[in-house]
């Protein structure tokens, strides 16, 4: 059945972009002191206009003391110092717009650091006119009169997400670090100071925002305890209550209507935002709050129920269930999806969700670059995937981290009494999918530090370096870099199928292959991916049975269109369909 174009998508210049997520601290170091920084960015400019993506994500580079790599921030105008100046902010804008390319920056707007001015006046005193800007609550007292936090919430980062401040005798909240106060959004004058600092940037010439964590900023003000459900825990799981809460929608509207003011991007992170028929209320083109959200579900689909970092399998089908969910409901219902397998708080894909044994590597970041790419929605490609980046090696222990969401996780095993194999299968899976994989060093070159910097680097740079850089890649037409060129080629020059085309899943039961067809008035492609180590014959269904022309294989040649496709191991084939 062919799609009514009509029904489809409106236009938009958001839909069409490609994005390219950079992480300062980790990308291009130019002053020799072991950390990334603006100039630096600057400096690899050209080599990010020629992947042939349309917009530039700089992770949070405000002032911040850095307890969680700048996601504590405590001057929202100002720029840390190690990344540079406002000024390097100005050329980095208008060396990007000079290349027609465009900016958009993290806001983290759920919390401040502790360290911010807001913060250090609200715990000096009760009397504070910035007291109100926090959430405080008066301890809970226990059966034998003992002091406790006013519930049994649990951190991101472990714990209880009360902090007592014993000159006022409460407690603040902070769902991430206790460094890291949540702000409270039921406080007008926290959204007057939040659509400032929007119009501050938006003034600046920044093009949008990625809002962190943003649907945690409407709370269950009852504060009730979580639902217990791990028996064995101190503190819960209680997203139930701040996730997605009552006045949420209010909220995004507020910065909704300046963002629209200015043409601006927004993709908001939402964790714990699984339902369809909610996360259309933030995307729908009539609701007038975000372009599109992060959702999590593919990236949660290897999490144990014991905790993040313990493994769990997952089979083919479940991803197929996920992606076909999103694709079609949004086409459906005019929401746009944020499509993405790699961030600043993912482990590397290829590493994760497909092979880097070095006889599957190069194919299986083609084939996974074919996966997303070619989906609907706006395509985020995370500094290095490019390039194939991987994970961090078997070798790295515990004393190789850096992220404190990993850390503390792996302490509280062990506090706990865990057995010298339970901290393995623990470190086994942060070495998969821990924060600290996708943050180690670019690797530029082959010289000393992977060419990131002249000195050692914040974090170890990955021993691949030698071989798995941009340099022996950038003009080799076989290489991870230009093969990601050539999607974003196929996107442009077939934009309305791949932009505003309908997705069909096809096959949905088989474990080796995941196949999808894009699929635009009469024009159809089909999309054929192994996600196996193993050679193996699929069976093209009848109705995808026809004349076509193979559009890109990551071998380089592949099979024509036939009953019965050979596919070698993370092979991509994507045939357009007469």
């Amino acid at each position: 059945m062919v799609a009514d174009s009509s029904l489809g998508p409106k236009r938009a210049w958001w839909k069409e972009s490609n994005v390219y997520q950079i992480y300062p601290a980790s990308f291009k170091d130019s002053n020799g002191d072991g950390i990334g920084d603006i100039p630096g960015i600057i400096s690899k400019l050209d080599y990010i206009k020629n992947i042939g993506v349309d917009v530039v994500w700089l992770c949070p580079c405000y002032k911040s003391p850095q307890v969680d790599m700048g996601y504590d921030i405590s001057d929202y105008r100002d720029i840390y110092e190690k990344y540079g100046t406002l000024n390097d902010i100005d050329e980095l804008i208008s060396g990007l717009h000079q290349r027609g390319l465009k900016l958009v920056m993290d806001l983290v707007v759920n919390h401040t650091s502790d360290q911010h001015e807001w913060f250090k006046s609200a715990i000096s005193s009760k009397d504070s006119p910035y007291r109100d800007y926090y959430i405080w609550r008066k301890p809970k007292i226990g059966p034998n009169g003992e002091r406790l936090p006013p519930n049994n919430w649990v951190s991101h980062f472990t714990g209880s997400t009360w902090e007592y401040d014993e000159e006022s005798d409460e407690y603040y909240l902070h769902l991430f670090a206790k460094e890291q106060p949540d702000l409270n959004w039921e406080n007008p004058k926290v959204r007057t100071e939040v659509h400032n600092i929007i119009r501050f940037w938006l003034d600046r010439g920044v093009d949008g925002f990625r809002l962190d964590a943003i649907n945690f900023i409407s709370k269950d003000l009852d504060f009730p305890d979580a639902p217990i459900t791990i028996p064995s825990a101190k503190y819960q799981d209680a997203t139930i209550h701040y996730a997605n809460g009552p006045r949420l929608h209010e909220y995004l509207r507020g910065m909704g209507q300046i963002l629209r003011e200015y043409d601006a991007f927004s993709v908001g992170e939402m964790g714990a935002f699984t339902d369809p028929n909610e996360v259309i209320k933030v995307v729908a083109e009539d609701r007038e709050e975000l372009n599109m959200i992060f959702q999590f579900e593919i990236v949660n689909m290897d999490q144990s129920p014991a905790g993040k970092y313990f493994p769990r399998k997952w089979m083919l089908s479940e991803l197929k269930r996920i992606v076909s969910k999103w694709e079609t409901y949004m086409y459906d219902h005019n929401g746009w999806n944020a499509l993405y397998l790699e961030n600043h708080d993912q482990g590397r894909s290829v590493s994760r969700f497909a092979s880097d044994k070095p006889e599957f590597r190069l194919y299986a970041a083609k084939m996974l670059a074919t996966f997303l790419g070619l989906q609907s929605g706006t395509v985020f490609v995370y500094e290095g995937q490019e390039l194939g980046m991987a994970n961090m090696p078997k070798t790295w222990g515990i004393d190789k981290l850096k992220d404190l969401e990993s850390i503390n996780f792996y302490n509280d095993v062990a506090e706990s009494g865990a057995s010298e194999e339970v901290l393995e299968v623990v470190m086994a899976d942060l070495r998969k999918k821990g924060r600290d994989n996708s943050r180690t060093p670019v690797q530029w070159d082959s010289s000393a530090f992977a060419g990131f910097s002249t000195a050692q680097p914040w974090m170890d740079v990955i021993d691949d370096y030698k071989e798995w850089n941009a340099a022996s890649q950038v003009d080799d037409p076989l290489s991870v870099y230009s093969y990601w060129r050539s999607i974003f080629e196929l996107r442009r020059g077939h934009k309305d199928i791949f932009v505003y085309g309908s997705f069909a899943l096809v096959d949905p039961a088989d474990e080796q292959i995941f196949a999808y067809a894009r699929r635009y008035e009469d024009k159809v492609v089909l999309v054929v991916l192994s996600f196996s180590e193993e050679e193996y014959s699929w069976t093209v269904p009848h109705e995808y049975m026809k004349q076509g022309k193979v559009l890109l294989s990551n071998y380089g040649h592949a099979s024509p269109l036939k009953p019965e496709i050979a596919m070698r191991p993370f092979e991509a084939i994507v045939y357009l369909l007469d």
